[in-house]
């Protein structure tokens, strides 16, 4: 990582109050550093400039350390990581807290786990599977302080793979950019979700400003057992 990327990583961290250390930094190098390596062999991130790298992946992903402290979480679930967004950035900048990674593509889960071996993390774990089947896993159902998803897919059909995982008075944070959602609230109601709000965010690659939101849901209740559904009905008939 270049000093110019470094600063860039420092200013972007430090719009959501988080100060990486030269421990933490060098984690983060090393984590870019084999993940283009093996995204030529691999399809991990279309994005392989260092600097929109660091603003796109990194910052971005550090955006909701500040609602994690303030909701005093200590585990965290990652639903549909992808290549560890925002799971391991998380994780390096919050060593105490607990992380558990989900992807339906072994290969992906492969590559986390070699990060997380190169890395030396602990408290972190990797689960290959699909959500709407985990949720229903009593090892995780309803057994997380936080989840979390960096997903293109709408809101309505975030929380119901989500939701699921969700310790009752915990939260569910979905990031996200400001494209207009489809209607969300019977999805809350049937998910005992609670909305709390919205924050919202800037990311700077040189003359571009892209903005982003964290989305962010309570769980207020014990969750009806049908939930999830399976996953061509939260797709065709999201609530």
């Amino acid at each position: 990582m270049t000093e110019y990327s470094k600063k860039i990583l420092t200013e972007g961290f430090s719009q959501f109050g988080v100060k990486a250390s030269d421990e933490q930094i060098s984690q983060l190098e090393k984590y870019m550093d084999f993940l283009l390596e093996q995204n030529k062999v691999m399809n991990l991130t279309a994005i392989t400039d260092e600097k929109e790298f660091v603003i796109k992946h990194f910052v971005d992903s550090v955006s909701i350390i500040p609602s994690l402290n303030e909701y005093n979480v200590k585990s965290l679930i990652d639903v549909g990581t992808g290549a560890g967004f925002p799971g391991i950035p998380v994780k390096i900048m919050c060593p105490d807290i607990r992380v558990c990674l989900i992807d339906s593509t072994g290969k992906r889960i492969r590559f986390l786990n070699e990060v997380i071996r190169i890395l030396s993390l602990d408290g972190i774990k990797t689960v290959q599977s699909r959500a709407e089947e985990l949720g229903h896993n009593p090892e995780y159902r309803e057994q997380y302080d936080a989840a979390t998803a960096r997903a293109v897919a709408p809101l309505n059909c975030l929380l119901e793979y989500c939701m699921p995982f969700v310790k009752v008075g915990g939260i569910f944070i979905s990031m996200k950019g400001l494209s207009e959602e489809p209607p969300y609230d019977f999805a809350l109601k049937a998910l005992c979700g609670f909305y709390l709000g919205e924050r919202r965010y800037e990311l700077k690659v040189d003359e571009e400003v892209i903005l982003h939101r964290n989305i962010f849901v309570k769980k207020t209740n014990i969750l009806p057992t049908r939930y999830p559904r399976n996953t061509s009905i939260i797709t065709k008939k999201p609530l």
